[in-house]
């Protein structure tokens, strides 16, 4: 297949140029490196199977090189929940704005097939958990959460107005190996300018699903494998989850510090948008075949020594 991956030079995306280029497909990224960063493909650079453009969705110039694609993985946004309470501008525009036009690529150069990353903050403070994908009313608590339940519903759209179809995922926290974003190297940051106190931002006791990269790769494939619909939306996460105090013991202990002592900024969530308690369903995957093969601690764990290494 050819597959076009906006976003490939980023953590999620350059896994999945991984896995594309793995299975023996080939990938174009377009990605402006305004958040990935070209180390994190340079183990492509002798190969023939990726090549990749440097442009930003929101300006024009690539659009033409979707012609003959089969696929697009649209990977490409701000990712940042706690910015978007500050600026939500850059959420908006590098989000739903940048779909649009992607979806008008596609419309344009007859691209059929859309596989797009959402996230667990479309359901808000959910009041079921684990949270399935049939769960309403989605009301997000984050101008993130609600630019990507906005692109979801334009994707929605194009496939029942164009004739295309879709892969809508919606992820837990997803950590690993490339990853510079999240609590995880916050921690590391931190311990390394203060290894005696670390700050822990809410009161700890936030309680989340922790899935690693590469096993969350497995499941967006496994998922566009085995469901055909118009809109396909899956959940994709561990199968538990793990507070923060938890991960600050395990980033500590990996890190061989002891007695480090813990500053709580207090308060239920950790910041604007910050939903405290998330754990999504993943029996709609795991009904397709799909079973998940860590836990969310084992993610953390190897998540930490990945970052560390």
């Amino acid at each position: 297949m050819f597959c076009i991956v906006t976003g490939g030079a980023g953590f999620i995306g350059s896994h999945i140029v991984d896995a594309l280029a793995a299975a023996g497909d080939e990938v174009l990224v377009i990605d402006d490196f305004s958040a990935g960063s070209e180390k994190n493909l340079a183990h492509h650079q002798a190969g023939d199977r990726v090549s990749l453009i440097r442009q930003n969705l929101l300006d024009d110039g690539w659009q033409e090189r979707f012609c003959g694609a089969d696929r697009v993985y649209h990977i490409a946004a701000d990712p940042d929940v706690r910015q978007s309470a500050v600026n939500p501008d850059s959420q908006v525009r590098n989000n739903i704005i940048a779909t649009y036009r992607v979806l008008e690529a596609m419309r344009a150069h007859g691209v059929p097939e859309l596989v797009f990353t959402s996230t667990s903050t479309v359901y808000g403070d959910a009041t079921v958990i684990p949270t399935p994908e049939t769960y309403s009313p989605l009301e997000p608590i984050s101008v993130y959460g609600a630019t990507k339940l906005a692109c979801e519903a334009l994707i929605s759209s194009y496939c029942h107005s164009f004739g295309m179809t879709s892969w809508i995922y919606r992820f837990a926290n997803i950590i690993g190996e490339r990853s510079g974003h999240g609590v995880i190297p916050d921690f590391i940051r931190k311990l390394r300018e203060n290894p005696r106190e670390l700050e822990i931002l809410g009161d700890g006791r936030q309680t989340k699903s922790y899935l690693e990269v590469r096993e969350c790769v497995r499941a967006v494939q496994f998922g566009i494998e085995n469901s055909h619909d118009p809109v396909n939306v899956f959940n994709i996460g561990s199968e538990d989850w793990i507070d923060v105090v938890a991960i600050a013991d395990i980033v500590t202990e990996e890190m061989g510090l002891s007695g480090v002592r813990y500053r709580f900024t207090g308060g239920a969530r950790g910041w604007v948008g910050d939903v405290p308690r998330m754990q999504l369903s993943v029996e709609k995957l795991r009904n397709l075949g799909w079973r998940c093969r860590t836990t969310s601690e084992e993610s953390v764990r190897s998540a930490v020594r990945a970052m560390l290494g």
